[in-house]
């Protein structure tokens, strides 16, 4: 089942941090080449291909609201320098009983935490403005274990997180439907 949103669906994969090429070899694709070849960074307003580096102790959370061809939520997850984003067909819901469709996009840059803009014409093209936007863990581990636990969980294909922000609080996680490699569901724990 594949349901359209304002962004294609792409095989994504985790690669080496810093891909290092012999000189006169071609250059391996880094984290966010996909990111970089779906825009014209020199007209749009989104921030640059460039990996992050951690500077807290917390890892950081955002879900931002899209209004491109169709409304939808894109959920973001720092995970070592990028941002592992889904593109959420319906807000979120901090209800155990409703299960939302996450489709598994492109990486984005750890600045793009912060983006509030209108893309121009083209891939995305359309408002994006900050819906919620906080920390999360996993297991109260510290963020290097953390986000070891989500790429696990990533190649696994199910993992849960606990988001404090000032929407979205408490136990998520993200389970991907066996047939199709991009697209999981996002579902709220229930409190026990």
């Amino acid at each position: 089942m594949m349901q359209e949103v304002c962004c294609s669906t792409i095989e994504t994969e985790i690669l080496p941090m810093n891909p290092k090429t012999a000189q006169g070899k071609k250059a391996k694709p880094t984290r966010l080449s996909a990111y970089k070849a779906k825009r014209n960074l020199k007209t749009s307003p989104e921030p640059p291909a460039k990996i992050g580096k951690k500077k807290g102790a917390s890892l950081a959370f955002v879900v931002q609201e899209h209004h491109a061809k169709h409304l939808h939520y894109d959920l973001r997850l720092e995970v070592k320098g990028v941002l592992k984003s889904w593109a959420i067909p319906k807000k979120p819901s901090m209800s155990s009983a409703i299960k939302r469709l996450a489709i598994l996009v492109e990486d984005h840059p750890y600045e793009y935490k912060d983006f509030e803009g209108t893309i121009p014409s083209g891939y995305g093209a359309g408002t994006v403005t900050i819906w919620d936007s906080g920390t999360y863990s996993v297991d109260d581990l510290d963020a290097r274990e953390s986000e070891n636990s989500v790429i696990r969980g990533l190649k696994k294909g199910a993992f849960h997180f606990s988001l404090h922000g000032k929407k979205l609080k408490g136990v998520f996680s993200l389970v991907r439907f066996k047939e199709e490699k991009n697209e999981w569901l996002l579902i709220k724990k229930k409190k026990d």
